[in-house]
């Protein structure tokens, strides 16, 4: 199927979609009835079609439409925010609406989620020393920047209290051994369901995840490693990129799986640099791109544009 994305549907598509888009001045519209479903299944012909007939026959005014068919790997991905009208709009969809699409993606044999566009997702932020990453994350937040809430903040030190603390956001020690490694990676996940976490973010938390933590939080954990993966993964990998004499560093923010800096990748910046910077030059350099590349990861993953194609991410931006 052809990406829509970039411009207008193609000639096939184009009286579905054009369909469902209805309504007077959008841009100046209410957003509080907007929602956003996300989909990805295996590529047949007539998905835009099935989907767009769903939400028309309950109300739906396409807002944004983004899709991608990769060829590749036979799968469709599809992210659509749709302005709801009538008695169900307040609401996630209304129950007819939900269980109409629940039928399709049954159907469809598709992975989807329905919820209000906007709507704060409960995360959990885990840091250990560095602090730019936490920093830039609660100045967003508290800025209404990004669409989270921050439910806890879980360090293996006490550095950073005091600054969550006066955030009014509730700080966990919870230190790290190899004798009590299990015990604490226990605590975080009694954490997590005691706060109703939806994403757990790593903003430069320097312990390495047990196998069963990692599975257990497939696709639900976000982490800025300081290099342009691939390359430099592991240990101090502004001191690898300075032995090598590169050009240009950078950040990489990535799904968490047992493999470690190996997860599937969402977002990467690079800044430049030359020949004069030594390795605490390019660890200065680096704070920003790091912090930037998770944001937007956090950012892109809350509002729905990120789907899992095995190893690989689909960003619909």
């Amino acid at each position: 199927m052809a990406d829509v994305s970039a411009g207008r549907p193609p000639p096939s598509l184009q009286e579905d979609v054009m369909a469902v888009m209805i309504g007077p001045d959008r841009g100046s519209a209410d957003q509080s009835q907007d929602h956003v479903l996300s989909m990805d299944c295996p590529d047949r012909p007539g998905l835009v079609h099935a989907v767009s007939g769903v939400l028309l026959r309950h109300g739906g005014d396409i807002v944004e439409l983004r899709q991608f068919d990769d060829q590749h790997t036979g799968r469709f991905f599809l992210r659509v925010q749709v302005r709801l009208s009538g008695p169900g709009g307040a609401e996630v969809g209304g129950a007819g609406m939900r269980e109409e699409l629940a039928e399709l993606a049954d159907e469809l044999d598709a992975r989807w989620e329905l919820f209000r566009h906007g709507e704060p997702r409960r995360v959990l932020i885990m840091v250990s020393r560095f602090s730019h990453c936490l920093n830039d994350l609660l100045n967003r937040s508290r800025a209404g920047e990004l669409p989270i809430e921050i439910a806890a903040v879980v360090s293996n030190h006490e550095d950073h209290r005091q600054l969550v603390e006066w955030h009014g956001i509730p700080y966990f020690h919870v230190p790290v051994t190899p004798e009590t490694k299990q015990a604490a990676e226990q605590e975080l996940l009694d954490l997590v369901g005691r706060f109703d976490v939806e994403l757990v973010v790593l903003a430069r938390y320097m312990q390495i995840l047990s196998d069963d933590l990692t599975r257990t939080l497939s696709g639900k954990a976000i982490n800025i490693h300081h290099s342009f993966l691939p390359s430099f993964k592991g240990a101090r990998p502004y001191h690898q990129a300075f032995d090598r004499g590169v050009k240009t560093v950078g950040a990489t923010a990535h799904y968490v799986n047992e493999e470690l800096d190996e997860g599937p990748i969402i977002a990467q910046q690079v800044v430049d640099v030359d020949h004069t910077y030594m390795p605490q030059d390019l660890v200065a350099a680096g704070r920003d791109t790091e912090s930037k590349a998770l944001s937007n990861a956090v950012r892109w993953h809350c509002e729905g544009r990120v789907f899992l194609n095995g190893m690989r991410t689909v960003v619909l931006r």
